[in-house]
């Protein structure tokens, strides 16, 4: 009969049953190859590369030549040389208005989504699959798509404004509509968002609205002072991740504004040139990596910022 694998310990009664060194060692080893493929991808495509990132943002370097050491000359010239950079603040104002727009758009969008799918009772799911695939196409078709409905001669939102009497607008060649445009595409996007406040909805226990119905509040009343503070640990998360989000927002401004072979400029007057697709001209258009890598950890600072911020002045805890 073969050893058991555990040994008892018999210097007490009630101790428990302790593993020889080889089966711990063995536990230990299984455990290490588990984690293996997770630690080599870290390792490899995201520690490495973010590491060579810092070291390159201390360069002058264009991909083909080898990296010159300049020290804090890149964020030097980003911060203060307007004539070096002359749309780095443009890009910066460009990406905090869309930010400031889209944010709370996308979440008033996903919240009276998941309002109306959690009132529902027959065929939820179906509206559900319907409202989440904007998520899951892609942002080449998705941009194709924004850009024919935004179109000024045959989209299908001047026509809709054209049966209600509202006259058409340009909306992806007029400086003031752009950052709003986008702004309404992120907010078309909120599916994620609305399936985490659905789950948030659920959540919440049927026996406190019954309270609040016996107690006479209506609706309105039972939104504002029973779900919608409820939410408030989901509504944070979403605040947090939203903003992340938003500040990194790149696929679908490239898209929109380089159909048709244009040159990607970010619109008129450069009203849609966010802070990541500048950062992608100077690194592959401008032969500027180095200035791009500096660009790539200005914005990581001031993610880590507002987040701090966030997590400091906005409630966290549900009422």
């Amino acid at each position: 009969m073969a050893a058991p694998v555990l040994e008892r310990v018999t210097t007490g009664p009630g101790r428990r049953a302790r593993r020889r060194p080889g089966a711990r060692r063995r536990d230990h080893l299984i455990g290490w190859l588990l984690i293996a493929p997770a630690l080599a991808y870290f390792l490899v495509f995201l520690l490495y590369p973010a590491l060579s990132a810092l070291y390159y943002s201390f360069t002058d370097w264009n991909l083909r030549t080898e990296a010159s050491w300049v020290g804090l000359a890149n964020y030097a010239d980003l911060l203060f040389d307007d004539v070096k950079y002359p749309h780095f603040w443009k890009s910066v104002s460009v990406t905090l208005q869309y930010t400031l727009i889209a944010v709370p758009l996308t979440l008033v969008s996903a919240l009276a989504q998941a309002l109306l799918l959690n009132a529902i009772r027959r065929g939820a799911n179906l509206f559900r699959l319907l409202l989440f695939l904007p998520v899951v196409t892609a942002e080449a078709a998705v941009g194709a798509i924004w850009r024919w409905l935004y179109d000024p001669q045959y989209g299908l939102i001047n026509t809709l404004l054209g049966l209600v009497g509202v006259p058409g607008q340009n909306w992806l060649n007029t400086p003031e509509l752009v950052i709003p445009a986008l702004a309404f595409i992120a907010a078309w996007q909120c599916g994620i968002s609305m399936i985490i406040y659905l789950a948030g909805l659920k959540g919440i226990p049927g026996s406190i609205q019954e309270a609040a119905i016996i107690d006479g509040a209506g609706p309105w009343q039972r939104f504002w002072r029973v779900t919608f503070p409820m939410l408030r640990p989901t509504t944070f998360y979403l605040l947090v991740t939203g903003v992340i989000a938003a500040l990194q927002v790149f696929g679908l401004v490239y898209v929109i504004f380089s159909g048709n072979g244009r040159s990607v400029t970010g619109g008129p007057e450069q009203s849609g040139l966010t802070y990541v697709l500048h950062l992608y001209l100077f690194a592959f258009r401008y032969d500027a990596m180095g200035a791009a890598c500096a660009m790539s950890f200005v914005l990581l600072v001031f993610i880590m910022i507002v987040t701090a911020l966030q997590f400091r002045f906005v409630k966290q805890e549900a009422a």
